[in-house]
């Protein structure tokens, strides 16, 4: 008798426990479609795009119109590095024809893009155009190492052959020291992803990123010590990143 009371109390908790789990699920993957709305990715680079997110058990399926290849790329890994995702399947698309590789147009866009993710230029104040494969920039840097960084971060972009730095020096206003904008982890693991895949410097290092509240971690391969440490210079300029710890190794 006491067995089998034992076994109906097993099978009604079991019951309880399978009808739980999808609601548990359903909770979850409410929780994912809405946490990659809120991104800094989806809010500031991704707002004119018109992405449609799917969670379903953590597997998320991204669709819709984006306005450059790059936007995929920064949604796909924005959305996977979210908490709970398990898989990510792209199935945007790019509205109108993409630019050609290594055309003008395609050369300025990622030049754009590579400024627009470091917080040490004023990417806003940089007018960046590309004819036969060389870069001229005009516009407006603070200081003379500033305008030399843009220079050097715009040369090291993939398709880049020569930078024209027309950009003239001028000190910007003093501002109230007001708190950084938080930038949430995931959005600042896709954004050192791209930075890294659009220098040619570090485009071709294996490298794994994670982040944690700021503090982005780099696993993987260098070829060298040099390329190594050009991973963390890179990373750490990065808006949102707080401090880079480099866990990669030289092979």
């Amino acid at each position: 008798m006491r067995t089998r009371k034992t076994v109906s109390m097993l099978l009604a908790a079991l019951t309880l426990l399978a009808l739980s789990v999808p609601a548990f699920a359903s909770k979850m993957d409410n929780r994912i479609e809405s946490s990659a709305k809120q991104t800094y990715v989806f809010k500031t680079y991704l707002q004119g795009d018109e992405i449609n997110i799917e969670s379903r058990e953590g597997a998320v399926t991204l669709t819709g119109l984006v306005s450059d290849r790059s936007h995929k790329a920064l949604a796909r890994d924005t959305v996977a590095s979210l908490p709970g995702v398990i898989s990510v399947e792209d199935r945007l698309e790019v509205r109108g024809t993409p630019p050609i590789e290594n055309s003008d147009v395609w050369v300025r866009d990622r030049v754009k893009l590579t400024l627009l993710f470091h917080k040490s230029v004023r990417e806003a104040n940089t007018q960046v155009e590309v004819k036969d494969g060389v870069v001229t920039l005009r516009g407006v840097a603070a200081s003379v190492p500033q305008k030399e960084l843009t220079a050097e971060y715009a040369k090291d972009v993939e398709g880049v052959k020569d930078v024209r730095n027309e950009m003239s020096i001028s000190e910007p206003p003093r501002k109230v020291r007001t708190a950084g904008e938080k930038i949430d982890d995931a959005s600042i693991t896709s954004q050192v992803k791209m930075t890294l895949l659009y220098h040619r410097s570090s485009s071709a290092v294996n490298t794994k990123v994670t982040t944690k509240r700021g503090v982005v971690t780099l696993t993987g391969t260098a070829t060298s010590t040099a390329q190594l440490d050009l991973a963390s210079k890179l990373a750490g300029d990065v808006r949102g990143v707080k401090q880079v710890r480099n866990r990669m190794t030289v092979e």
